[in-house]
């Protein structure tokens, strides 16, 4: 293709992430000739709502205002965000969230394509080396879902990885009208379930229902044939789901569309592009490289954001394509990473949340789930008297403040849950103290002592079976505390969990120091005080600032 030449641009995949990328390129490089296809009809559609932020209807509203536009007519808009768990409510503002009917989305999205010259093929599966060996397009674009046949084709090279969730999820919609997002958490006889409920216009809300394995078999929900094709649902499991949650929806009905259950899968890649056998080149977007837990963002709002990066980068290097694909990946895949690095604490709190549900009262079980993405600093700019709702409820249980309540242990009361740290000389122990008393930790496991436990590397959303052993096999011995310190910020709060859940017994979280030291007294008491108010940890200390610009390992920032 000349620089003179129109752009010739087959999209495979006809969802929001093909149809905004049809879109996008028509504004950025008018006169450009692209074809949508779509394997299925225009009639399927599968799936209820589709949910974005504030900050991301901005981002997309600069390339067309499509989604506005349908969003006004036929969307929902909302704040706060509600946890409902053991008959209480707690909610926190300052969380702007729209959402709308993935039918009424797809409409709009078409209708917008074909009035800026895009030609869309539904019913028409194609394959990538037949489209490029018919010389009839410059580029490729492949946005054919978590699934794609594309990526597959030529996964080669490309470096594809899946990492799955250990909990079960499964997506219904209900006549139930939620006031916007809504988790319902319910212990049945069977265990533990979580709805993630929110409106989407049409007369509907969004129903998600998530369960861990254990549940999902006890309450006989595993005998649907996951080998047949889209489309039938189980109905089974919306028959238990209806009843189970009856009192929290008035007795609304779900509604079943290809609705089954699931365990998530995070997707990263690590090339998005390549060329076809017949040099062709090839560039994948949205859910065929990369997704990230629906908890922290919706896959259509990725995929919509991957197309409008990819027009920018086209539309900056016109006659180089290949250029422009390596420039898209240099923005975008950063920006992708960030997200599903954000994502991880969020999902492994969905891969524990009955753990949370049986461990914690009302008032902090909210606040961990608040807290487990951003620090109690930024909820409180947001929405301050949720966050000194919080604050009453530990100042009720405990009659002090989070880092003002006093902590024993090892024989010695710390006046403060914030603490200091230093090595005690030889052997690696340490000493640990809140400016006035200390205590020192044992190189040997024995009753009464104070230990140190290494917190493995975490790339996952829970501790594996063998980290946990140990940690039952030190507790076993009595120490009088554990102090936990390594790994990542991730993995050391799910060790102190486990021995607070578990064990009963004081944990202190050492994490490395704030990375900025203007700051660091501020960021290192906030991350301290989510740390103690969310009940990750019964105190907080830090590694000796050793160098300016260190890496912050505070949950804030790991959450952030």
């Amino acid at each position: 293709m000349s620089s003179s030449s129109p752009l010739r641009v087959a999209c495979i995949g006809g969802g929001p992430g093909g149809l905004f990328a049809a879109i996008a390129i028509a504004h950025r490089i008018p006169g450009a000739r692209i074809d949508v296809f779509e394997r299925n009809k225009a009639t399927d559609i599968f799936g209820f709502g589709v949910v974005f932020s504030d900050a991301t209807l901005d981002n997309i509203d600069t390339v067309d205002p499509v989604l506005r536009d349908a969003l006004r007519t036929n969307g929902t808009h909302w704040d706060r965000i509600e946890v409902r768990a053991h008959g209480e409510t707690v909610s926190a503002g300052g969380n702007g969230m729209a959402a709308i009917h993935r039918r009424v989305l797809l409409d709009a999205l078409r209708k917008r394509a074909e009035q800026l010259g895009a030609r869309l093929l539904f019913a028409t599966p194609v394959d990538v080396d037949d489209l490029a060996a018919g010389g009839e397009y410059d580029l490729i674009i492949a946005a054919d879902g978590a699934n794609s046949v594309t990526r597959e084709r030529y996964s080669a090279g490309l470096g594809h990885t899946v990492d799955q969730a250990a909990v079960k999820f499964i997506w219904f919609g209900t006549t139930y009208q939620f006031d916007g997002l809504t988790f319902l958490h319910k212990q049945s006889e069977h265990g533990n379930f979580a709805v993630h409920g929110y409106p989407i216009g049409s007369g509907l809300s969004t129903f998600i229902v998530e369960t861990d394995e254990e549940a999902w078999r006890a309450a006989g929900l595993d005998g649907f044939d996951m080998s047949t094709p889209p489309g039938p649902s189980d109905e089974v499991t919306q028959r238990y789901l209806e009843n189970l949650f009856a009192d929290e929806t008035d007795g609304h009905q779900l509604v079943a569309n290809n609705s089954r259950w699931a365990n998530f899968r995070t997707r990263r890649t690590r090339r998005w592009h390549t060329t076809t056998e017949s040099g062709v080149p090839l560039v994948m977007i949205g859910d065929a490289v990369h997704t990230a837990h629906f908890s922290v963002g919706s896959g259509t709002k990725m995929a919509m954001e991957d197309a409008a990066a990819l027009a920018d980068a086209l539309s900056a290097q016109p006659g180089d394509i290949a250029g422009a694909l390596s420039d898209f990946e240099t923005v975008r895949h950063p920006q992708v990473a960030h997200i599903q690095d954000s994502s991880l604490p969020s999902l492994s709190w969905w891969d524990h949340f009955g753990e949370y549900y049986r461990a914690f009262a009302p008032w902090q079980f909210g606040f961990h789930f608040f807290s487990r993405a951003i620090s109690e600093q930024k909820i409180s700019r947001r929405d301050p008297e949720y966050v000194a709702s919080a604050e009453r409820g530990w100042l009720e249980t405990y009659g002090a403040g989070p880092l003002d309540t006093p902590l024993t242990v090892g024989g010695v009361t710390f006046s403060t849950r914030l603490l200091s740290l230093r090595d005690a000389g030889s052997g690696g122990t340490l000493q640990i103290g809140d400016g006035s008393s200390s205590v020192a930790t044992s190189e040997r496991t024995a009753p009464g002592a104070v230990v140190v436990f290494t917190a493995p590397d975490l790339a996952t959303t829970s501790l594996s079976a063998e980290t946990q052993a140990h940690l039952d096999a030190l507790c076993s011995e009595g120490p009088a505390g554990i102090v936990i310190r390594g790994g990542t910020p991730l993995s050391r709060a799910l060790a102190a969990e486990h021995i607070r859940f578990g064990h009963a017994i004081p944990v202190i979280v050492v994490d490395p120091p704030s990375a900025v030291r203007a700051r660091r007294a501020v960021d290192e008491r906030d991350n301290a005080a989510t740390m103690v108010l969310s009940g990750r940890a019964d105190a907080v200390a830090y590694e000796p600032q050793v160098m300016t610009g260190a890496p912050s390992g505070a949950l804030a920032e790991a959450h952030r």
